[in-house]
């Protein structure tokens, strides 16, 4: 006797929070935090390109290699991603921007970050193609920037803080690189949705800018009766 088809999940009411924006302009901080007020599950998509650019320079191969790009990200193990020193680290961020160019890395990456996303009752997901491609049908979309200057410094403060020697002027040519190579790419490029609420954090510390975000997401949760 044949079962019962499998009834999918209702997700019409899924509280799917998307958080994109440059680096260092405080969108993991803000996406972690709202997924405390809201008691939901956080991917920060970020560390998941990390760990494949990570994986690709231990092999000891090219990042620009497509091909070995897209193995390491099929055979990604994303557990214990968040307790790895190594993921926050600048070498890290740069391999991240340059594995992300490859269409086979996010394509081998979409389905593990769609399928985060359709869990029931909803999560957060923060990244540079989140409200875009990831989760385009979100109930609350977010574009979180500010100034080039000012994310460098977020940036560099943090890293020499952890004792990491790199000038200011470094740091913001990362960031203007970064910037450039996640805009420009063709696949999945970073780009405000058209339907996300910008957020600029330029003038804001955490506390005003969580503010700011949890009234984008009450705003958008009375638009869909959530």
């Amino acid at each position: 006797m044949r079962g019962r088809p499998r009834r999918k999940p209702d997700l019409s009411k899924n509280l799917v929070i998307a958080v994109d924006g440059p680096a260092a302009s405080g969108k993991g901080t803000i996406a972690a935090r709202l997924a405390r007020a809201y008691g939901l599950p956080h991917l920060d998509t970020g560390l998941l390109y990390r760990a494949v650019g990570l994986a690709v320079l231990d092999a000891g191969q090219d990042l620009d290699d497509a091909e070995a790009a897209a193995t390491a990200a099929l055979s990604l193990d994303i557990s214990g991603l968040s307790d790895n020193p190594r993921l926050t680290e600048r070498d890290a961020g740069e391999a991240a921007s340059r594995v992300a160019s490859h269409p086979g890395v996010r394509a081998a990456l979409l389905k593990l970050q769609q399928d985060f996303a359709a869990q029931l009752g909803g999560a957060v997901l923060d990244g540079r193609d989140i409200g875009t491609v990831i989760a385009p049908d979100a109930v609350a979309k977010l574009y979180v920037t500010a100034s080039p200057e000012v994310r460098a410094e977020r940036r560099w403060k943090q890293l020499t803080a952890r004792g990491q020697d790199i000038a200011f002027e470094d740091m913001l040519e990362d960031i203007r690189r970064r910037d450039a190579r996640d805009s420009g790419r063709d696949s999945a490029p970073m780009v405000q949705a058209k339907d996300a609420v910008l957020l600029d954090t330029t003038d804001l510390g955490i506390e005003a800018a969580f503010d700011a975000a949890r009234r984008i997401v009450e705003a958008a949760r009375a638009r869909h009766g959530l």
